[in-house]
């Protein structure tokens, strides 16, 4: 999926697609070309895919936990390849400090009230097979003498 297709998008869809609203997107992606611009291109290639496209892909790994293979193939690019650039995508966000989440004591600290809830859905019942006395009885063997 490209950015430009979704970029059309109304803002509630677009939400709904990405994770974050439009102007966080924006913002995002801002960041990231600033720090591509830093980069220094010694003769390497240039990426595949925009910015846009980067940022967009990191965001459906995280929305969706899709596989990087399958993602790869969604962009058309390989899959370690899907790998480095979500790995970059995440690192300079958080580097940038306008993405990050308040630590622990600033959230002791604080006025505000959190709740919680916790949903436990690792714990499945798994149906096994129920033991009978034919299945559990080994045959006779009476030619083994």
């Amino acid at each position: 999926m490209e950015y430009e297709k979704i970029k059309m998008l109304k803002a509630e869809k677009f939400r709904r697609l990405t994770g974050v609203k439009r102007g966080t997107f924006l913002k995002m992606l801002d960041v990231l070309e600033q720090a591509e611009a830093k980069k220094r291109w010694h003769g390497g290639r240039r990426p595949k895919l925009s910015a846009a496209d980067r940022l967009l892909m990191t965001l459906t790994y995280l929305r969706e936990y899709r596989t990087f293979f399958h993602i790869s193939q969604s962009y058309g690019i390989d899959e370690s390849v899907c790998f480095r650039i979500i790995r970059w995508v995440e690192n300079t966000l958080m580097q940038s400090g306008l993405f990050r989440l308040p630590g622990k004591k600033a959230l002791l600290t604080s006025d505000n009230i959190f709740e919680v809830v916790l949903v436990d859905a690792t714990e499945t019942p798994v149906e096994r097979p129920k033991k009978s006395s034919a299945a559990a009885t080994p045959a006779r063997k009476s030619a083994t003498r």
